[in-house]
């Protein structure tokens, strides 16, 4: 039999053709990732900085972190509550008699000082009743002044004069004593009244909206008022504690005046300070918080009644406290820890007692001395005996105008500044970790499919 060359020639020449091309298409769509693993021929390693062998790495990697120092320091300790603003006296100023309003000569808003002329009620009425009584007592001096002479005419007649008739113009006398001194006492009391036309300020303090105007009809026993009246220079606020705070409250009122600050919703500025002045004698079951007032001097006014307000009372300074910043305190399955570095560039994972942490700071009570170089952010990729380098944070964007920064000599001390190639070395190191935890990846880089996680990046 006689056999075809030609063909089988012809198709695998074509064979070994469509291979290559595929061979190229797939080696130009492959990740660069995944061109260094198969060029190597093992794993594919981590980004720049991190650990070989994928993001949580071994222990002679070096891994980029930002450095603070353990600091000694006097910490004011402050218990947080949200309170109300309330006006330190409130008076709804009312009429005292009935009449006409005919003068008002307050102005609603004004601020007023204690005996301020408000308004004025119609006294001619009240005046009347003064010169009846007026008279009235004359008319009773007169009679008395004839009694007394008449009892001193039988006292002159002595035999001649009865004892009954002596003792009844003596009681006579009495009588009319005592009827001057109830005319007397009905001046005063008509004399008063007569005050109560003329309305004046009872306390220091603004004026609200006003009630009533000029020309109406008031009475004493109307409800409303006229106007009222606040105080507030200076203010109360009125906040509330838990319980729990109570005992260390009551120790820093027996020690002197104790601090409270007044802040805005957002508590990031300090309205006005002022002092505790009452706690109050009953807890609330229901919440488990105690309420507590504070007088706040409110000048100037950036106080108002019914204002919500965040307060700050400081309970306690703490002298000589061992801080750290607030990002240092990490937490794990054994309790609160920070990474420690030592003189050879490496760290070291400590347990730590934290007594207190707010936002930005710490206080540690062991585990830390003050001096120590401690990691602030970069945590995450460490691990006991991890080698770092030290760099700077990120300064933010500098104003339009402003000089560029000037990197830092070569000659500066290793690990305490950052170069721009640090600076886009931790920018492949960010984006490779991103790569390999399959996300996206960022705007500016190639495109292309994300390389296989390597597995789960540790604590």
């Amino acid at each position: 039999m006689t056999i075809r060359w030609k063909p089988v020639v012809t198709g695998v020449v074509l064979a070994g053709l469509v291979g290559g091309v595929g061979y190229a298409v797939q080696q130009k769509l492959a990740p660069p990732a995944a061109k260094q693993s198969t060029g190597a021929g093992g794993p594919p390693p981590g980004p720049p900085g991190a650990p070989p062998g994928g993001p949580g790495g071994g222990r002679n990697s070096v891994v980029a972190v930002q450095a603070g120092t353990v600091a000694r320091e006097d910490v004011p300790i402050w218990f947080d509550g949200i309170g109300t603003v309330q006006a330190f006296n409130t008076v709804t100023v009312r009429a005292r008699v009935d009449g006409e309003l005919q003068r008002v000569s307050l102005q609603e808003g004004q601020l007023v000082k204690t005996g301020d002329l408000l308004a004025t009620i119609d006294s001619r009425p009240l005046q009347a009743q003064l010169a009846q009584a007026e008279a009235k007592k004359a008319q009773d001096e007169a009679q008395l002044a004839n009694a007394r002479r008449d009892l001193e005419r039988n006292m002159n007649l002595k035999e001649f004069a009865s004892r009954q008739t002596v003792d009844t113009q003596r009681a006579l006398v009495a009588q009319y004593e005592a009827q001057i001194r109830a005319d007397e006492a009905a001046i005063e009391a008509v004399r008063v009244q007569l005050n109560y036309t003329t309305i004046t300020a009872p306390i220091s303090g603004r004026i609200g909206l006003r009630n009533v105007d000029q020309g109406n009809v008031v009475r004493a026993s109307d409800q409303s008022g006229i106007a009222t009246i606040t105080q507030i220079q200076p203010i109360a606020v009125i906040f509330t504690l838990p319980e729990k705070q109570l005992q260390a409250v009551l120790a820093a009122q027996a020690q002197g005046p104790v601090t409270v600050e007044a802040q805005d919703r957002e508590g990031r500025r300090v309205l006005d300070t002022g002092k505790l002045s009452v706690v109050d004698n009953l807890i609330d079951t229901g919440t488990g918080t105690i309420r507590l007032k504070a007088e706040i001097p409110n000048d100037p006014q950036k106080l108002w009644p019914g204002q919500f307000v965040n307060v700050r009372l400081l309970s306690a300074v703490r002298r000589g406290a061992t801080t750290v910043p607030a990002t240092v305190v990490q937490r794990g399955p054994q309790g609160t820890y920070a990474y420690v570095i030592k003189d050879d560039l490496t760290v070291e994972q400590r347990p730590i007692k934290v007594a207190r942490q707010e936002e930005t700071k710490a206080i540690i009570d062991e585990g830390l001395t003050p001096g120590e170089r401690v990691v602030v952010d970069g945590q995450y990729r460490l691990q006991p005996g991890s080698k770092i380098r030290i760099v700077e944070p990120i300064a933010s964007a500098a104003p339009v105008g402003a000089a560029p920064a000037t990197p830092a000599p070569e000659s500066a001390p290793a690990g305490k500044t950052q170069d721009p190639a640090a600076r886009e070395e931790r920018r492949r190191e960010r984006q490779q970790q991103r790569e390999n935890n399959g996300a996206p990846p960022a705007p500016g880089n190639a495109p292309g499919p994300a390389a296989p996680r390597e597995g789960r990046q540790p604590s």
